[in-house]
């Protein structure tokens, strides 16, 4: 299913692996992952890796959906050593531009004292181990926050649409990415990794009704 937005068209892949293709053709993904692709259609113009787990960073999954002469740009905290693709590196908190994209990365990670942790204690998603991106479309924000609790350096960030994780256990559950979505003040809501494992199972259908009684809209792509 595709939702259509301003001059964008958003799919959810599966998981966490977003596309999203301009009115006049560029075709950008977000952490693909073989195991939600149905194909390999090398089409993508930009891909973009948010963070090392399995589930965003996965080469195979690059090659399966960049064109030959696609842009690749990857988290500089993540080793491509296994990636045989020339790659831009975009550093923590720091922005470039691709293919007429200008990228922001935002701070991405687990609270030390919060509920996502290990058996030890310890952040599934530690400081600086994971990046959030803000992709400015001619005059359409999109933020991607990837694998994140809600954060006190996310509340000046708004933006036109709005893709957060909503499964809990490694990210911010649906009540938190609801007050996420609430800060934003987004015109769309398209919320990602939840239902692939048992651990992030999670009503998304509650969470569409609270994001809706705040005034936002929601879609369930």
């Amino acid at each position: 299913m595709s939702v259509q937005h301003g001059p964008l068209s958003f799919e959810r892949l599966g998981h966490a692996s977003v596309r999203i293709e301009t009115d006049d053709g560029v075709v950008v993904y977000i952490d693909p992952w073989s195991d939600v692709l149905a194909d390999e259609p090398r089409d993508g113009d930009v891909v973009f890796v948010t963070h090392d787990d399995f589930d965003h960073y996965d080469p195979d999954a690059i090659e399966a959906v960049a064109a030959d002469d696609a842009d690749i740009v990857v988290y500089e905290a993540v080793d491509t050593a296994d990636l045989d693709r020339d790659v831009t590196p975009l550093a923590y908190e720091g922005s470039l531009s691709v293919a007429g994209i200008d990228v922001e990365a935002v701070p991405a990670h687990n609270r030390e004292d919060g509920e996502h942790v290990d058996e030890d204690g310890d952040p599934f998603h530690a400081e600086r181990e994971v990046i959030g991106l803000v992709l400015t479309f001619d005059e359409t924000t999109v933020y991607f926050t990837s694998d994140t609790d809600f954060l006190p350096a996310h509340n000046h960030i708004q933006a036109t649409v709005f893709i957060p994780p909503i499964g809990g256990h490694f990210t911010m559950d649906r009540h938190e990415a609801a007050d996420f979505a609430e800060s934003v003040e987004p015109e769309l809501v398209l919320p990602v990794h939840y239902d692939t494992f048992d651990a992030i199972e999670t009503d998304a259908q509650a969470f569409a009704e609270d994001v809706e009684t705040r005034g936002l809209t929601v879609e369930l792509f």
